[in-house]
C-alpha cells in the first residue's frame, strides 16, 4: 500500500521539474533528488548509472534517444496561448495539368457555425465528411467554403438523346395533331422536353481525385486557420492594451479616493451650518452619521473585485480553448463592478476616470465579438 503514495509523489515531483527546467535538467535533477534511498542495490546501481550517462557530454545522444518521445510542454503550451478571430480567409490549389481545383474558404463573426458550401454536383456526396471536418476545426463563424473544378481542354460532356424514343414521342404527336386538325409546327420541340429523351450521364468523381480534392481543402483550411491566428493575435494585444489603461485609471482612483473623505465631512458641516447653529449639533450624533455616510461610499470591495477580474480576464486569454464567450461574460462583470465603483464614487476626479474605463470597456466588448 506504501508504493501508491510514492508513485504519486514521484510523477509530481518529475512534473514540476519539467515545468520549471528544461527535460535535460529535469531528468538530472530528479535522478538526483527524487530516487527513493530504500531502493535495492540492483536499481540504485542502474539508477546512478543513468544520471552518469545523462550528465556526461560523450553520452548525449544515448540521452537524446531516451527523451526523444517527450515533449517540453513549455515551448508547447506557448504555441497554444493565444485566441483566435471569427473572421479568416484561406485559399489553396492544385492544378494536374488537365485539371485546376481551387478551395476557398471565407469566414465572418456569427454566435454559431452557419456554413454554406458551394460544391461541384459530383461532390455532393462527400458533403457531409466536409461539414463533419468544418465543425471540428473551425467551431464558429458564418462560412463560405467553395470548391471549383476547371478541365484545361475546355471539354464538356454532352447529353445523349434517345433517337428512337424521341422518334416514337415526334410520331405520336404528329399523328394527334392531324387527328385534331391543328398545325404542327413546334413538335419536335415538345418531344424533346418529354421525359428520358435527354439523358446526362451521371458524373462521379474516383477515389484519387477526391484524395486531391481533400488534400486542398485541408491546405486551405490550414491557410485559413493561420489567418485567424494571426488576426487574433492582433485583437490579443489590443484587449490587453486596453485592459492595461483600466488598471491604470484603476490605480488613479485608489490616489483619488483619500481626498474625498475631507471634502465629504467639509461639505456635511457647512451644509449643518447653515441649517442650524453649530452649538445645537451633538458632535458624537454627527460622528456617527458621518462614518455611516461614509461606509456606503467606500469602494474598496469594488476595487477589489476590479482588480480580479481584470486579472481573470488576461488569464484566459492565454488558455489554448476558444474562449471568447467566456471572455464575454468576464467583460460584463467588469462593466457591472465599474458602474457600482462609479455610481458610488461621488467625486468628480473619480467619475472622469471611470468614464474612461467604461469607453475602452466598450472598445474591448466591440473586439469580443470577433473572437473565437
Amino acid at each position: 500500500m506504501k508504493i501508491i503514495p510514492l508513485i504519486f509523489k514521484t510523477c509530481c515531483a518529475w512534473a514540476k521539474l519539467c515545468m520549471q527546467q528544461s527535460i535535460k535538467t529535469a531528468y538530472i535533477i530528479f535522478l538526483k533528488k527524487c530516487i527513493p534511498a530504500k531502493l535495492d542495490n540492483v536499481k540504485r546501481k542502474k539508477c546512478k548509472k543513468m544520471l552518469k550517462e545523462s550528465e556526461s557530454p560523450h553520452k548525449s545522444e544515448s540521452f537524446n534517444l531516451r527523451t526523444s518521445g517527450l515533449t517540453d510542454f513549455r515551448t508547447k503550451n506557448l504555441s497554444l496561448h493565444m485566441i483566435k478571430s471569427m473572421t479568416g480567409y484561406g485559399i489553396a490549389t492544385f492544378d494536374s495539368g488537365s485539371t485546376k481545383y481551387t478551395v476557398e474558404i471565407k469566414s465572418l463573426n456569427s454566435k454559431f457555425l452557419e456554413l454554406s458550401l458551394r460544391i461541384p454536383k459530383a461532390f455532393s456526396e462527400k458533403e457531409f465528411q466536409l461539414r463533419n471536418e468544418c465543425n471540428k476545426q473551425i467551431e464558429r463563424g458564418k462560412v463560405n467554403l467553395s470548391i471549383n473544378v476547371e478541365q484545361a481542354d475546355s471539354s464538356v460532356k454532352a447529353a445523349g438523346i434517345d433517337s428512337a424514343l424521341l422518334k416514337n414521342y415526334y410520331d405520336q404527336l404528329k399523328r394527334v395533331s392531324v387527328e385534331l386538325g391543328e398545325p404542327g409546327g413546334n413538335l419536335l420541340q415538345l418531344a424533346l422536353g418529354l421525359p428520358e429523351v435527354v439523358k446526362y450521364d451521371e458524373e462521379t468523381v474516383s477515389e484519387e481525385e477526391w484524395k486531391i480534392v481533400e488534400k486542398t481543402f485541408q491546405q486551405a483550411l490550414a491557410a485559413f486557420q493561420q489567418f485567424r491566428g494571426d488576426e487574433g493575435n492582433v485583437l490579443e494585444q489590443d484587449v490587453k492594451m486596453r485592459i492595461g489603461i483600466i488598471l491604470k485609471n484603476l490605480e488613479l482612483v485608489e490616489i483619488e479616493e483619500p481626498k474625498r473623505i475631507p471634502v465629504i465631512r467639509e461639505r456635511l458641516n457647512q451644509f449643518l451650518n447653515e441649517a442650524v447653529a453649530r452649538e445645537s449639533i451633538d458632535q458624537n450624533r454627527f460622528e456617527q452619521e458621518l462614518i455611516y455616510y461614509i461606509d456606503k461610499l467606500d469602494i474598496t470591495e469594488e476595487k477589489i473585485r476590479l482588480k480580479s477580474h481584470c486579472d481573470y480576464f488576461i488569464e484566459t486569454l492565454k488558455n489554448a480553448d476558444a474562449n471568447g464567450k467566456k471572455l464575454g461574460f468576464i467583460s460584463q462583470e467588469i462593466g457591472r463592478e465599474i458602474n457600482t465603483l462609479g455610481s458610488k464614487a461621488n467625486d468628480a476626479n473619480i467619475q472622469k476616470l471611470v468614464v474612461g474605463m467604461k469607453e475602452e470597456l466598450e472598445k474591448i466588448k466591440e473586439q469580443l465579438l470577433n473572437v473565437l
